[in-house]
């Protein structure tokens, strides 16, 4: 298993919010942006993949409790959502790779 910090730094990714939370550990992957079938699909423990930065982001990985959230190619996460992100402890890693590649590098990772 890997750490979300070993994770942002395998994807060159920096911490844009969460960062308290950086030591949990990343049991598997889901990579998806329909909210309503993320909900439904992501485990726990998982690092989910999307392009999504809106604060029903972190509601559905809140639900859905997810290791962490990895915005690909180079998404920005909005304001709102990044003050909810803190206040909820979800780790949220940005990176410029797109979402097949960082997925990849998960899955040699795990």
């Amino acid at each position: 298993m890997i750490t979300v910090e070993q994770l942002a730094r395998e994807l060159g990714g920096e911490f844009l919010a969460g960062e308290a939370a950086k030591d949990r550990e990343i049991t598997g992957g889901y990579a998806g942006d329909l909210l309503s079938w993320v909900m439904g699909r992501a485990k726990e423990g998982d690092a989910w993949l999307t392009v999504m930065s809106n604060v029903n982001t972190i509601a559905v990985a809140v639900l859905a409790d997810v290791a962490c959230i990895v915005l690909c190619e180079g998404a920005a996460l909005e304001p709102d959502a990044r003050t909810r992100a803190g206040e909820q402890e979800v780790p949220v890693i940005g990176t410029a790779l797109p979402v097949y590649e960082a997925a990849v590098r998960l899955g040699a990772l795990l």
